[in-house]
């Protein structure tokens, strides 16, 4: 994952001269002496990601319905993007692909882990061409490589912004009709447990930073041309008085949708005049958070991420992130909106 400039700690007592920065020891030696700011922030951090990962969902029966070929990636090796779709199965088909259990990992995989001896399969994943409907990144193509990159941009927008108005804003102009409703929504959920832990209003403060790039993805299942479950794993940094560091996995039910972006826009190329949206349906089964890079992540159908560069003729991003260049180390930011807020 690239470095990530930090803002210095509000307290000196929280900072280390010698290492210039607080390590994993120093950081858990101070929570271990009570300091009350770094606390807060590391339960509100904590329960955002753990919420998503144990409460979300009940945990699946004995019997609950294995998905095949689902479980697998359906974008293999370096040539997602252009991956063919999956034969239209109807509804109940949609319904199981997105109940079905994924791997079960120990929560304190999200914090830390082995790199792994072996590279991890790849996700080429397109650029980033406009800003769409509630200062969402958009104008990705209508294949399954591109409905990751949508998620990508809505699940970093939101929890960047870390405000109940914003999340009710793009719920209600990226979601369908029958799709969770917003207090159910598991990135409202995670925004609502930070909020309250961090002791905050209903937005984050100017003194605390969320910086959110999307590291890993995976597609989980494709029904027909427009219909694709896709998943994200986001690497979440967040600065109060100190700052601590999360992998987060989440799914979304994801439906192409044809017409304009919804800002009036006939789409940019390859775009058809339309986007992905989140479909209608109960949550998907929660996603495994892994620390990046690991066997675990391997073995859990994590791909890293992997920006492509943008088109020729693309219309300039008129959002805060820039295109990553052709060569650059991951940054899904690019994609996704990584810009810190």
């Amino acid at each position: 994952m690239r470095p990530t400039i930090r803002p210095p700690a509000r307290s000196a007592d929280l900072h280390d001269g010698a290492a210039g920065g607080w390590d994993r020891r120093r950081l858990l030696t101070v929570l271990a002496g009570g300091v009350l700011a770094a606390l807060v922030f590391l339960v509100g951090l904590g329960l955002a990601v753990y919420y998503a990962l144990g409460s979300l969902g009940a945990s699946p029966s004995p019997g609950s319905p294995a998905i095949g070929e689902t479980t697998r990636a359906e974008i293999p090796g370096d040539a997602g993007r252009d991956v063919p779709a999956g034969p239209a199965r109807g509804q109940a088909y949609r319904d199981r692909v997105a109940a079905a259990p994924m791997l079960d990992v120990d929560p304190d995989s999200a914090r830390r882990g082995v790199p792994s001896a072996h590279p991890a399969p790849t996700l080429l994943v397109p650029a980033v061409t406009r800003t769409g409907p509630a200062d969402v990144p958009t104008g990705f193509p209508h294949t399954t490589a591109g409905a990751v990159a949508q998620l990508a941009a809505i699940e970093s927008t939101v929890l960047q912004g870390m405000s109940i108005p914003q999340v009710n804003d793009v719920h209600h102009r990226w979601t369908r009709t029958g799709a969770v409703a917003v207090a159910d929504w598991p990135l409202t959920r995670n925004v609502q447990a930070f909020l309250a832990a961090a002791r905050q209003g209903q937005s984050k403060d100017t003194l605390v930073t969320v910086t959110v790039t999307p590291v890993a993805g995976m597609v989980k299942g494709v029904e027909g041309d427009d219909w694709v479950l896709a998943c994200v794993l986001l690497d979440v940094q967040a600065v109060i008085t100190t700052d601590a560091r999360v992998a987060y996995g989440h799914c979304e039910r994801m439906q192409w949708t044809d017409g304009t972006d919804g800002a009036g826009d006939p789409g940019g190329p390859g775009t058809s005049g339309g986007r992905w949206m989140i479909a209608p349906g109960p949550s998907p089964a929660p996603a495994p958070s892994t620390w990046p890079g690991t066997d675990l992540a391997i073995k859990a159908g994590w791909r890293t991420w992997v920006d492509t560069a943008p088109a020729p003729d693309a219309r300039p991003d008129t959002g805060a992130a820039p295109v990553a260049a052709p060569g650059s180390a991951p940054a899904a930011g690019a994609a996704a909106g990584s810009a810190r807020s």
